[in-house]
């Protein structure tokens, strides 16, 4: 039996908030436990082996079986509803990484509500037909080809009254490719499938193909009018190394700026004018390059080109990588920034480094950053390391500016007596606006309007996208039904959502099964005299999900690795920076032998 691999993140507000404490139950088909996990400082659980089918399956066109076995995750913690994510796909050889959107519990809820989400096979194995349609030549509306960042995906047809979210460009492609193809196809036929699919998400930013229309959204997860998005899906390793490598190149005919329209279908159930999916399976085998590949299907002429303008930027990627060695005002910026970081993520170590000199404190706190969210963990800030800390610290200090202007505009706890429409102005108007930049942190589905104190489009679609969520009428007036909703969970989330760690010096850890205090003083390099004094513990007695903090000054110089499948020495050296010597004098190694699951002390300075 071949075995896949599985990680679990539980986060919240566009991941700003790390949820430690969530407990996490893993079943198979048959709803029998596999495991049972507890999410750790940084919200995520240890890496645990399934067993799945021989990857050769997915990489047949004509297996008629379903080529992986699936799994279910239900995940709780205390103050948030509970979430059930069905039918995860689990493939031979692969990581798959989960994240989990908890959402906090209102004001006067008495118990949990379990929310769903749905995940199942990739499109590639659908066998519902593809009818894409797009602007080819001609008829562009931007001048400049821009990544957008966020996208606003619409999660039905265009015309459904299904919700919109927003995500990173570079997640949103990682989930279009998770959903759309297997990831065990080889990577020259991945990387081509990746560049499709970037290039129709430009194509439609570009021509604007929806927002011309009057919608209030970039693109559907409608594979009949666009790609395939599951939101909330798990998303594998092989694809996001790739997607974080080229998020920002995308397909156009020489001569042109214009992203091509590169509409595509499987190849076998559906057949279409533009790219087989199986087929650059086949075309991979045969040893082309995804360039070679991409001109088999669309014009000869085709080339890669690439996109620095990025919308919602703070600030724009250097052009090289930053180093240790590097320095001036580009690397005080991301110092900068991976300190505020720091106070949500505890994880992360403190930089002691001269502001603007990237040393050894600030290839430490970049790799730590690195691992906790899957980027290769080599202490480089490449284009997708400086992008992912700029979204994070976006996310972090947005929160805390709405955690701080509640305190100023004085929301108390009973709602105002107004009746809000389309056109109303004032204070209340400022009031309404900021509770529903509140509630967007947490619920996915609400667009945060801006807050300029007049109830304008944007206003009203919120309000009735918080109206929808809420089961109440959605006719974008806010009455006494709708304040008190958003009273309601505006106290929630101030009685359930947990604060950063006041102590950045300091790790919020919740106790496993099997932990003792020697064991917890060793993986962060502390005493056992330094966590009682600091917890105020009378006695060794641990208890499974007791919090505890753990000081970190002092902390040992290396990470924790498991080992996974096609793993080697001297490719864990080679991705950490280090040598195979390194690694065998620290983890007293007397061979180069490994197995699977197994864990490594990495050193990291």
């Amino acid at each position: 039996m071949a075995i896949g691999y599985l990680t679990i993140q539980a986060r919240t507000a566009h991941d700003a908030l790390p949820l430690s404490g969530v407990a996490v139950r893993i079943l198979d088909a048959q709803g029998r436990s596999v495991y049972e996990l507890i999410t750790d400082e940084s919200g995520e659980t240890q890496t645990v082996p399934l067993e799945t089918v021989d990857k050769n399956f997915s990489q047949n066109p004509y297996f008629s079986g379903t080529p992986y076995i699936s799994y279910s995750v239900l995940a709780r913690a205390p103050g948030f509803n509970s979430l059930y994510v069905s039918e995860i796909p689990i493939f031979d050889g692969e990581r798959a990484v989960l994240p989990l959107s908890l959402i906090p519990m209102q004001d006067k809820q008495r118990s949990p509500m379990q929310a769903e989400i749905f995940v199942g096979g990739p499109a590639v194995a659908m066998s519902g037909p593809r009818s894409q349609e797009g602007t080819v030549n001609g008829n562009y509306v931007l001048r400049q080809v821009t990544i957008p960042n966020p996208i606003t995906v619409h999660l039905g047809p265009p015309d459904s009254a299904a919700a919109n979210v927003q995500v990173s460009f570079p997640d949103y492609v990682k989930n279009v490719a998770s959903s759309e193809i297997y990831p065990t196809w080889p990577e020259s036929s991945l990387t081509t499938n990746i560049y499709a699919i970037i290039t129709f998400a430009l194509n439609r930013i570009y021509t604007e193909w929806y927002r011309a229309r009057g919608y209030g959204f970039d693109i559907t997860n409608s594979t009949a009018y666009d790609q395939y998005f599951v939101y909330g899906r798990p998303i594998y390793d092989s694809i996001s190394r790739i997607v974080d490598r080229i998020f920002n190149e995308y397909i156009r005919r020489q001569g042109q700026n214009a992203p091509y329209f590169t509409s595509y279908c499987n190849g076998t159930t559906a057949v279409c004018q533009g790219m087989s999916q199986w087929g650059t399976v086949t075309l991979a085998g045969q040893g082309l390059s995804p360039l070679e590949i991409l001109r088999s299907y669309y014009p000869k002429d085709i080339e890669i080109a690439r996109t620095d303008i990025i919308s919602g930027a703070i600030s724009s990627y250097p052009g090289s990588p930053l180093r240790v060695g590097s320095s001036g005002l580009d690397v005080q910026t991301i110092q900068t920034w991976l300190s505020r970081i720091r106070k949500n993520y505890p994880a992360i170590p403190a930089i002691t480094d001269p502001q603007g000199q990237f040393q050894g404190s600030t290839r430490d706190a970049v790799i730590a950053f690195q691992r906790i969210f899957n980027l290769a963990a080599d202490g480089i800030v490449g284009k997708s390391t400086w992008y992912k800390i700029s979204w994070l610290y976006t996310a972090v200090a947005r929160l805390s500016d709405l955690t701080s202007e509640g305190s100023t505009l004085g929301i108390g706890d009973v709602p105002p007596s107004s009746v809000l429409r389309q056109g109303s102005t004032g204070q209340d108007v400022v009031t309404l606006q900021y509770l529903l930049n509140m509630a967007s942190e947490y619920y996915p589905g609400i667009p945060a309007p801006a807050q300029d104190g007049i109830f304008g489009n944007g206003t009203r679609q919120a309000v009735m996208a918080f109206q929808q969520l809420m089961q109440l009428n959605a006719d974008g007036v806010v009455g006494p039904l709708t304040w008190q909703a958003l009273y309601d969970v505006y106290q929630g989330i101030h009685q359930n959502v947990p604060s950063p760690s006041p102590d950045p010096d300091t790790i919020r850890y919740v106790v496993k099964a099997g932990d003792s205090l020697w064991l917890i003083a060793q993986k962060y390099g502390t005493t056992v005299d330094a966590i009682r004094r600091q917890n105020n513990l009378t006695s060794d007695m641990l208890s499974i999900g007791q919090v505890l903090m753990i000081p970190t000054s002092g902390a040992l110089p290396y990470i924790e690795y498991t080992v996974r499948a096609g793993d080697s020495l001297w490719l864990i050296a080679q991705r950490y920076a280090t040598t195979v010597e390194a690694i065998k004098s620290l983890n007293g190694l007397s061979s180069d032998m490994l197995q699977i699951g197994q864990v490594l002390k990495i050193p990291v300075r």
